[in-house]
């Protein structure tokens, strides 16, 4: 974990940025500035958090003397501010989708490779410890070749027809809402657990509330808005059938209209020898299985791989949670910003633009999938 004390920036005050702002604290930095959805919310941020700088614009943040910049706005800004940062010599942890469009991503990604400097983006579920023993169990020889991969995503935060965000407009979130947001992740999961990545698919999609209030709301309330109806554009589902480059099949089911679900991000990976699966809202244990019995495995820094034992800070039997995931992808990005500098190396599992871009490729494939209504391959 990164301890040396640095200058950050945050762009965006919603739950994200909060949720940002908490983890770089916790990992020594100090927050210098921040810029919020107009320059009279930035001025009440920044004294509400302490910070010196109120950002007008992201000309001020690039022109500032912040090292690192985190980029937690809407989705549609991402790539403009990460391409600005990165042109000024900023380090960037910026929130995911790294673009609306599949050109934006890549363009973003070769920006961040021309430049050198430290990009990443928060898959954070990577950081589960029992995700990091997931991925170590499918990667062992006891596992045995891969046959199956399958899962879901759900949640049930959009369920109430006049629960609203900017999420739902697409000139905002991008043209896929629910894949987009949340498939993406299970996605960059299930390619880091496997080593194996998506070839090609076919998709699904539905949209199953057609009008919602025009205002905007925080993102994962299900408060209800008394605003005019427009039309939805954005799916809330999308179910995917895929194969691998190493021939292996795969499905993924992915919905925010799931009652009950409220971030059941869960996986399963079934091998030759052995079967394992990570159920997020039980993300202290993996479910392991054999022809002759199945055990769950608890996380616990004593036991298990050592990438599990690495980031099992809490003793065993004491929950660790989505925080602390978050807390562990920031501090392992302030990690790589000291090895940019010659202190240390770059932490294991750290995804990067290059894990954006992708991302974006498999949501285009779901997209052009569900138009076609016919398989199509994944764009490299």
């Amino acid at each position: 974990m990164a301890t040396s004390r640095r200058r950050v920036a945050i762009l965006g005050a919603g739950m994200i940025g909060e949720v940002h702002r908490r983890a770089a604290l916790l990992a020594g930095a100090e927050v210098v500035g921040v810029m919020a959805s107009s320059p009279e919310r930035s001025r009440a941020v920044a004294a509400n958090w302490g910070a010196d700088q109120a950002y007008a614009d992201i000309d001020e943040v690039a022109a500032g003397d912040a090292e690192v910049v985190h980029i937690c706005t809407p989705n549609a800004s991402h790539v403009p501010y990460a391409v600005a940062l990165m042109e000024a010599g900023k380090h960037v942890l910026c929130e995911k989708p790294l673009g609306v469009s599949l050109d934006d991503a890549r363009h973003a990604a070769e920006v961040a490779n021309r430049t050198g400097v430290v990009n990443t983006m928060p898959f954070a579920y990577r950081f589960h410890p029992m995700a990091r023993e997931l991925r170590a169990q499918v990667q062992s020889e006891e596992f045995g070749a891969v046959n199956l991969v399958h899962g879901s995503y759900l949640q049930d935060w959009l369920l109430n027809p006049l629960a609203t965000s900017w999420r739902v407009d697409p000139k905002a979130g991008g043209p896929s809402r629910a894949f987009g947001d949340i498939g993406s992740h299970w996605c960059d999961l299930m390619e880091w657990v496997t080593g194996d990545r998506i070839a090609e698919l076919v998709s699904t999609t539905s949209i199953s509330i057609p009008q919602r209030p025009a205002a905007t709301a925080a993102s994962f309330s299900a408060v209800a808005s008394d605003a005019p109806l427009v039309d939805v554009t954005t799916e809330d589902s999308a179910l995917i059938l895929f194969r691998t480059r190493g021939g292996v099949a795969g499905s993924a089911v992915i919905s925010q209209l799931s009652a009950g679900r409220k971030n059941r991000l869960w996986i399963e990976v079934d091998g030759m020898q052995l079967s394992a699966a990570f159920d997020q809202e039980q993300a202290e244990q993996l479910w392991v299985g054999s022809e002759e019995s199945a055990r769950i495995l608890v996380r616990d820094p004593n036991h298990h791989s050592a990438e599990q034992r690495r980031l099992a800070t809490i003793p065993a039997g004491h929950a660790e949670g989505y925080a602390q995931c978050f807390e562990k992808f920031v501090a392992d990005s302030y990690a790589a910003v000291d090895a940019h500098g010659g202190n240390g190396e770059v932490p294991d599992g750290l995804p990067t633009f290059a894990d954006g871009a992708r991302a974006a490729a498999i949501c285009d494939a779901m997209l052009r999938s569900d138009a076609e209504k016919s398989w199509v391959s994944v764009e490299e």
